[in-house]
């Protein structure tokens, strides 16, 4: 195997084949990097790579592959068509743009996991298949699973905007910065376009933003004042008073909500 991430084994494709973790479908190893380059002998083809349903490696932590994972990328423009690992579900169909395609496997110190995974790879003839080229379609024609890897692969708001709207995508930018109804109230939106100002949506605001009880994210150790015990989950949502209270006429920071009704609750933690 390749251990130094620097160099990949390329692997000449002219039929169909596989390849896997080390020891699949058993425990992988430690401190493993490989990085395969599978090339297609023609330069007509598309490469096609299906997963194992028997998959699995180190769970996410926050939704986010950091540890143990295996990614596909693009060899033409670097793109990340999608980074895999835990093992509720097994990654969907990659297709490659060109007749090349890159998949890499990491493991880091701690928690290898099995059986780990193998992916089938075959050929594909462009105007044979039924799977279009994703480089060819808008967005908004491809799979579900095709457009969630490519969305996956952008890191910034403006590449993913320009991906989605590439006629407008600068247009689109700018509505993104200017501040929204969330920010205005829908009321100075609405009398911005019809220079009439509704009074039910005035009645709205004043709900939405008023003294009520809504969600608070509370911190379990910093609300008991507890250094020596461990909590899992570390916060709850607890619904606590909250809102605009009118009661600020020139400093609002020293305006606070006061309840008119306490209750208390138990949660299992």
């Amino acid at each position: 195997g390749v251990q130094d991430p620097q160099h990949e084994k390329i692997i000449t494709v002219t039929t169909n084949g596989s390849i896997h973790s080390p020891k699949f479908p058993h425990t992988y190893p430690r401190n493993t990097v490989l990085v395969w380059r599978l090339v297609a002998v023609e330069e007509n083809v598309w490469i096609q790579l299906t997963f194992d349903e028997r998959f699995g490696l180190e769970d996410p932590e926050d939704d986010i592959c950091k540890y143990d994972f295996v990614e596909v990328e693009e060899p033409s423009d670097g793109t990340v068509l999608g980074r895999w690992c835990g093992s509720s579900s097994v990654p969907s169909r990659q297709i490659s743009k060109g007749n090349q395609i890159r998949i890499r496997f990491v493991s880091d110190e701690y928690f290898p996991s099995e059986p780990g995974f193998c992916i089938h790879y075959t050929l594909l003839i462009p105007h044979h298949t039924e799977a279009p080229s994703p480089s060819l379609l808008p967005p908004s024609s491809l799979p579900l699973d095709v457009l969630n890897n490519a969305v996956a692969g952008f890191s910034t708001v403006e590449e993913l905007i320009r991906y989605l709207e590439p006629d407008r995508w600068q247009l689109d930018l700018e509505d993104l910065y200017r501040p929204t109804w969330q920010l205005l109230g829908k009321a100075y939106i609405h009398g911005r376009k019809s220079r009439v100002v509704d009074l039910n949506l005035l009645k709205e605001e004043v709900r939405l933003y008023s003294c009520t009880p809504r969600n608070f994210s509370v911190s379990l150790r910093e609300e008991l004042k507890r250094t020596d015990t461990i909590f899992w989950p570390l916060c709850l949502l607890v619904k606590r008073c909250g809102g605009n209270c009118a009661c600020c006429h020139q400093s609002c920071n020293e305006c606070q909500c006061v309840p008119t009704k306490v209750t208390k609750k138990y949660h299992e933690v």
